[in-house]
């Protein structure tokens, strides 16, 4: 990625100012792709409450979670938050940059370990993870495998599992990878989204946030996903079901489902949050997959088991 004097500023839309003090950092994060990240001080930088990583999920950048962001800072946290590799600003995976590629999920969290070793000096601890959809994944198998230690983590629908028509295509995902064709759509692109077709939010004014932020800066947009980030998921989703894939998950743990679901499988929230030494599980009624950007009932459901997370860990 070539460096310009945009890349060292935030997309700038109304209604979406960034959190107080929020800095881009750009990183190392592992076969040479610089990556970008959103570092934002807790607002009283004398008795900081702890950080919380924010992990977005699919599709997702920095700039979509500003509102988050600054609700974290005024429950007095410090706030990071990240572009994935191939994803928002952060170096992409393939020449078309609009395909949703990864190789494979060790990709991801190594870049979350690589951020927050790059930005340890600056972040109070304790650490609270906060991921949402495929960033439930990432920060799920980064904690079980000792990728990074948090002392408390919250999921918003967590991609635990796919639609089963996903699981369907194994033995198609491994002919595509054999073949040579990863990097191939897995889904064709269709026509822009619009608001009363979308399945991730019934709030206007936040989906609509997001498309202001995808047409100032079209780069940050993401397209379909590839048979490669089709392998790659799969792969880590069966690691989930192994007998002590999450022995080392022993932090306390808020998961919040979705009842409009119509993205990731919510029988696998229920099944890995019955495994789980200290979790708390629920259904958001009403909400879309996109639980954080929902409407501000929705949302507040989240935010009161957030709270509830946090006083189980004494954060």
């Amino acid at each position: 990625m070539t460096q310009t004097p945009e890349l060292d500023r935030f997309i700038d839309v109304p209604g979406n100012p960034a959190p107080k003090g929020a800095e881009i950092i750009w990183f190392e994060g592992g076969g040479n792709r610089r990556l970008r990240a959103c570092a934002a001080p807790a607002l009283s930088a004398s008795s900081p409450r702890g950080t919380v990583i924010v992990c977005p999920g699919r599709t997702e950048f920095i700039e979509k979670y500003f509102e988050v962001g600054r609700e974290l800072q005024q429950m007095g946290f410090a706030v990071l938050i990240l572009d994935w590799p191939g994803q928002g600003l952060s170096d992409r995976l393939l020449p078309d940059g609009r395909k949703g590629h990864i190789d494979r999920f060790e990709t991801f969290m190594t870049a979350l370990a690589s951020g927050l070793e790059t930005l340890d000096e600056r972040l109070p601890r304790p650490y609270v993870s906060l991921a949402h959809s495929m960033g439930g994944a990432i920060a799920l198998a980064a904690i079980a495998q000792g990728f990074v230690k948090v002392e408390a983590a919250a999921f918003c629908a967590p991609m635990w599992g796919l639609k089963s028509k996903f699981f369907g295509m194994r033995y198609l995902v491994w002919a595509m990878r054999v073949t040579g064709r990863s990097g191939d759509y897995a889904i064709q692109p269709g026509p822009p989204e619009r608001f009363e077709t979308n399945i991730v939010t019934h709030d206007k004014r936040r989906w609509e946030i997001q498309r202001a932020l995808t047409d100032a800066h079209p780069t940050l947009e993401l397209g379909p996903v590839t048979w490669g980030w089709l392998d790659a998921s799969l792969n880590i989703l069966e690691t989930f079901t192994k007998p002590k894939a999450l022995a080392r998950v022993n932090i306390p743990v808020f998961v919040a489902s979705a009842s409009e679901e119509k993205l990731v499988d919510n029988a696998s929230h229920a099944a890995i949050a019955a495994r789980l030494k200290d979790c708390e599980h629920i259904t958001v009624e009403g909400a879309m997959h996109e639980i954080l950007m929902e409407t501000d009932d929705r949302r507040a459901e989240f935010w009161a088991g957030f709270q509830r997370l946090l006083k189980r860990a004494n954060i």
